[in-house]
């Protein structure tokens, strides 16, 4: 599947407010200054589709991007916030939760994780909540080009080690690079296997 538009269709606060049309949709989360902004950029291969700031936390709703005119690429604000109160807090995570239970033609939510440091309890619990809901999810690491291929590997086999704690099995898995663009062909790829095994439904 190749990427030959993208257009920004809405920012909200409300799932009840998504776009209504039946097309699959594929989430992207993680944590503030993971590079979520920049590996959307990447993916579509816009420079400004997606906002990149220094400053973490930029995403602070949920913004629908409409792709190929057939399918809906989201970008949901982060979570863990440390930055903010916990007023903030409360609310982003009641509005990503509301939104990832509710959303019907959700296909799949993209997790991204800093390749470069180690398992965080606060990535690792979200991952568990989403298999508590359900939630149909895969791993993106980040940022692999700031690190050696053996680094890599070395992160890679203990992430994996941490999951298997809890885990039966292990989703699949992106090593990634923005800067690079290593990973994004992969990304899209799968995107476009399940959006051909994509039965339309009304959103709600």
């Amino acid at each position: 599947m190749k990427i030959k538009s993208a257009e920004f269709v809405i920012s909200n606060t409300d799932y009840k407010l998504c776009p209504k049309e039946s097309l699959a949709e594929y989430a992207f989360i993680g944590r503030s200054n993971v590079g979520k902004s920049s590996l959307i950029n990447g993916l579509v291969d816009r420079k400004n589709l997606a906002k990149t700031s220094g400053k973490p936390g930029k995403t602070q709703l949920i913004n629908h991007y409409k792709i190929n005119n057939n399918w809906f690429l989201v970008d949901l604000p982060g979570y863990g916030y440390a930055s903010t109160s916990k007023k903030n807090r409360e609310m982003f995570k009641g509005m990503i939760n509301k939104y990832l239970i509710n959303r019907e033609n959700l296909i799949c939510l993209f997790v991204l994780l800093d390749i470069r440091h180690k398992p965080q309890d606060i990535d690792l619990e979200f991952m568990m909540k989403m298999g508590e809901l359900g939630t149909p999810f895969v791993i993106v690491f980040t940022k692999s080009d700031k690190i050696s291929q053996t680094q890599i590997s070395k992160n890679l086999d203990h992430y994996k080690e941490e999951m298997l704690k809890n885990w039966e099995y292990l989703p699949e898995i992106f090593v990634t690079s923005s800067e690079k663009r290593i990973g994004m062909k992969e990304i899209i790829q799968f995107i476009g296997k399940h959006n051909q095994d994509f039965e339309p439904t009304l959103s709600r």
